[in-house]
């Protein structure tokens, strides 16, 4: 038997005293007690952790929950219903755990303020029944197993929890969970560990924390954008900033206003999957730009993980394939419905199911477009349709019997094709992440006019830096809308989670 192993009955379990629930009408008050519970817990975890891996002995085994905000209501109303957030949807009582709280602070003290007005109930803080894993309690960027080596006598999860990933999945956003009877009704779209897993994740594919992610996200398959996007983030660092507080770049390296260079020279050497650049503005109103790579599973992966930080909007700015002989190389295409072959939402999200285009994303696509490049009225048609894209999982369609395909694009009335816009917009959709899609045309398979070396080398020297100023033109009057109106009621099913 293992020295530092005492004899342990099933009950011999460790955690920070029982903590009483408690009541506030303040949902400030309320934040600040789910966050002191959440660091109290993490910290017991970590300081348990560490002991072990000094040599102290294995007396017991070691556990912390997550906090947890819970409202009861008796009524079926709720005061503006014009809100697509905000309220719960029938009497009863609602729970969600909570993680970071401090990272959520904002989102979090909006949301329960919302449920307080719309029902005049209170907030109730308390400890819930699932465990914290000790991997997330040490947060982004840590190496939990790089300090094992003093557990290779013991399976770790014999004295801490670990991830489960059997209580960790997207039944809530799919619309699938139906609480057991007597049980409460989720109050979020998203679990605390569900959260915990995609900021664990973001930080692996991103190479940085999720504190730097802003409301605004633009997603492209194409490295020249984040060239672009990077030349103009540094420039507006060097000369100020403009009302943008820094620049983050993979790695964590922050560029402050001001400043021709970062503050630390830790550069990474090797680049993430897909690395994410954010240009921060105060309450996380920035612009955050995320290369995604080519192919609709990189789409659906990075957005499942993107999505749990609640942003107001996504983008996706790309290249596609023009369909029609009218289109030449450089017209733009906004997307305004979606042919979806890309197959990996299937089981999340049927195909059957309708994408609706967002008005408010499209009128600022569109006007961002006639102001980037000074059309308007019917001459904007001179550069840019609106029409269906189809999205497919196969990049080498035209090497296949082109029968099938060129008709359905055809019965579809495709104008583009590309591997990623209709999944970024249907994750979107499933998660009531307001979406829009502006794609760029680089080539036209179906007319002859292939992407090659000498054309593309044009094509990106003339258009990217334009395609990429409409993109950021358009995050600009988005973020200039109010939050209620761009968090549209048709991204809602008939039974709701109240928060956002």
């Amino acid at each position: 038997m293992n020295k530092r192993i005492s004899l342990l009955s099933p009950l011999d379990t460790s955690s920070p005293p029982p903590f009483q629930p408690q009541s506030f009408d303040d949902p400030a008050k309320a934040v600040e007690t789910l966050t002191a519970l959440y660091e109290r817990n993490t910290a017991f975890l970590i300081e348990s952790f560490s002991e072990l891996a000094q040599g102290a002995p294995i007396s017991s085994r070691y556990r912390a929950f997550y906090p947890q905000v819970s409202i009861e209501t008796t009524s079926y109303g709720h005061v503006d219903s014009r809100l697509s957030y905000g309220h719960v949807t029938a009497p009863g009582i609602y729970t969600t755990t909570v993680t970071r709280p401090k990272l959520f602070k904002h989102y979090l003290k909006e949301q329960l303020s919302l449920l307080m007005k719309s029902h005049n109930v209170p907030i109730v803080v308390s400890e819930s029944s699932t465990p914290i894993p000790l991997h997330f309690a040490f947060g982004e960027g840590a190496h939990v197993e790089a300090s094992t080596n003093a557990f290779v006598d013991v399976p770790m999860r014999d004295i801490f929890d670990t991830p489960d990933l059997n209580t960790t999945d997207d039944e809530i956003a799919n619309g699938e969970y139906i609480p057991p009877p007597g049980e409460p009704s989720p109050l979020a779209p998203f679990t605390a560990q569900r959260i915990d897993y995609s900021l664990a994740r973001l930080s692996h594919y991103t190479a940085t924390h999720a504190e730097h992610f802003q409301n605004f996200v633009l997603f492209t398959n194409y490295q020249f954008y984040i060239d672009e996007f990077c030349g103009w983030a540094r420039k507006l660092m060097a000369e100020g900033g403009d009302g943008y507080t820094a620049f983050v770049e993979p790695g964590n390296v922050v560029t402050l206003p001001g400043s021709n260079a970062p503050e630390t020279d830790s550069a990474l050497t090797r680049l993430p999957q897909m690395p994410a650049y954010h240009l921060k503005k105060k309450g996380h109103a920035g612009i955050t730009m995320i290369n995604i790579g080519v192919g609709p599973s990189n789409a659906k992966t990075i957005t499942d993980h993107v999505a749990v930080l609640r942003p107001h909007a996504w983008l996706m700015l790309g290249h596609c394939a023009g369909l029609r002989n009218s289109q030449r190389l450089g017209d733009y295409v906004l997307a305004h419905a979606y042919m979806r072959e890309d197959h990996v939402l299937d089981d999340d999200l049927p195909v059957w199911v309708p994408i609706p285009a967002l008005a408010e994303v499209q009128v600022a696509l569109e006007a961002a477009v006639a102001e980037i490049t000074g059309y308007e009225g019917f001459e904007l048609k001179r550069i840019m349709r609106t029409g269906t894209v189809g999205t497919i999982d196969n990049r080498n369609w035209e090497l296949r019997d082109q029968r099938g395909p060129v008709k359905r694009l055809s019965q579809a009335r495709a104008i583009a094709l590309d591997m990623e816009s209709a999944t970024i917009a249907a994750n979107g959709f499933r998660f009531r992440v307001p979406y829009g899609t502006l794609l760029c045309v680089s080539d036209k398979p179906l007319h002859g006019e292939l992407k090659l070396p000498g054309m593309a080398t044009a094509f990106y020297r003339t258009q990217v830096n334009q395609h990429l100023q409409i993109g950021i033109r358009a995050v600009q009057k988005l973020a200039a809308m109010p939050k209620e109106a761009l968090h549209s009621r048709k991204l809602r099913s008939f039974f709701e989670t109240a928060f956002q």
